[in-house]
């Protein structure tokens, strides 16, 4: 399992208004999606995330995403080493994520780019 880098989750009132401050921010175009009724945009280092309240809690629950190779494998190491797989792998619009809480209670996503 090699991590390739992290991003920040970032719940927002109004996505459309904090897209062109984290765009300028981190130098780029957001790319931007849908999932269960909450408006995602990816923009550098940054996840927006802006939806239904209910949405957003368990959302915020999550203390980051992290950049792996291989879900599958990464599902795998984390299971091995005591962790809790609470959800995936599951598709996304970009590839393959799962959600683990790790043995301190962490709760964390990890997501590969895979088709």
């Amino acid at each position: 399992m090699e991590i390739l880098g992290a991003t920040l989750r970032v719940c927002v009132g109004d996505i459309e208004a904090a897209i062109p401050f984290y765009e300028r921010l981190a130098g780029g175009t957001a790319l931007r999606f849908e999932r269960g009724g909450v408006h995602v945009a990816a923009v550098g280092c940054f996840l927006l995330m802006s939806g239904p309240a209910a949405e957003l809690d368990v959302l915020r629950k999550v203390a980051a995403t992290i950049a792996v190779n291989d879900v599958e494998e990464t599902g795998r190491v984390l299971a091995e080493m005591g962790a809790d797989i609470l959800a995936g792998p599951l598709p996304t619009p970009v590839g393959r994520n799962l959600i683990a809480r790790h043995p301190d209670g962490a709760v964390y996503e990890y997501a590969d780019r895979h088709a």
